[in-house]
């Protein structure tokens, strides 16, 4: 970063000010919160988030050091659930990202299909946008995900959000924005899916096998040093 664009001394001290405000406040909503998901908590908690985050990164971009908190993000957190306690009705709500990993694979799936189809005119299989059309058009979701290789496709992240409403929606009243109207506070539950959880866990397998690594070692040594027990002083044979 070039010195022009470094902050100063004074933006670094204002932000750590600003965690120390955040800091009290979200302590003064823990003493008064009304119960475990009181939404006063909640907005503390990303407050402070944020200044955390600002503190951090100006302290780096200052004096290239870093703190030693991490605080999850809060883009990535559900609030509180805030929703009826008896739901009428409830919205799934799915994502599943593919790479195109093998595009000669999707095509020629795509051409099998149009072929038992018999379908007339220009072919849509000829292309990759046209060959998931036919694709998506002719199986479900759920199969296409258990048989995604045989399509040429590679898993990527996937979430799965349960939301509860107090009564069901109008038929076409969300077809034209059918994600924007989702209430976080109402979703229910989710689960994601995806390859940084598996990273995570190798590296906690990683420091696990390292630390058993330099037990055995440990091990080995005591054992040597057992056996050397045994063995007579070298000079033994000269008294």
């Amino acid at each position: 970063m070039s010195d022009a664009a470094q902050p100063t001394a004074a933006e670094v001290r204002a932000a750590a000010e600003a965690v120390k405000t955040a800091l009290d406040r979200h302590l003064a909503a823990v003493e008064r919160r009304s119960g475990e998901d009181d939404p006063a908590v909640y907005e503390a908690f990303n407050q402070l988030a944020a200044a955390a985050e600002v503190y951090d990164e100006l302290l780096y971009d200052r004096y290239d050091e870093v703190t030693p908190f991490e605080i999850p993000g809060a883009e990535d957190a559900l609030p509180p659930y805030n929703g009826p306690e008896e739901p009428n009705a409830l919205s799934v709500l799915i994502r599943r990202d593919y790479a195109v990993a093998e595009p000669q694979r999707l095509l020629a799936q795509a051409e099998r299909i149009e072929a038992a189809e018999g379908e007339d005119g220009l072919a849509a299989s000829g292309t990759v946008h046209g060959a998931l059309g036919l694709l998506f058009g002719e199986f479900e979701p759920d199969e296409i995900a258990s048989r995604h290789k045989e399509f040429g496709l590679e898993e990527g992240d996937s979430t799965l959000w349960v939301a509860a409403a107090d009564e069901p929606a109008e038929p076409g009243e969300w077809l034209e924005a059918p994600f924007e109207q989702v209430d976080p506070q109402q979703v229910v539950c989710r689960f994601d899916v995806s390859a940084v959880f598996d990273e995570e866990l190798d590296d906690d397998v990683d420091d696990e096998d390292g630390d058993e690594g330099e037990a055995e070692d440990l091990d080995d040594l005591d054992t040597d040093l057992d056996e050397d027990e045994d063995l007579e002083p070298l000079d033994a044979d000269r008294r």
